[in-house]
């Protein structure tokens, strides 16, 4: 049994979508690979959803 909380983010891909990922994103190691943008982290999945909605709402994420 893991003793991390649950936790979910939100990256922002290069076409400018978001994604909803169980994992902290890894920081880009490279100066020439832009860091994406992302937020979190969040209690649970459904609460991840709601926050990508807003950020799709405000425009700074693409719709699928």
């Amino acid at each position: 049994m893991s003793s991390q909380p649950d936790t979910w983010y939100i990256v922002q891909q290069s076409d400018g979508q978001c994604d909803i990922t169980h994992t902290q994103p890894e920081d880009a190691s490279s100066p020439a690979s832009p860091t994406p943008k992302q937020w979190g982290p969040y209690a649970s999945q459904a609460e991840a959803i709601a926050h990508r909605i807003g950020l799709i709402r405000a425009g700074h994420c693409r719709p699928r």
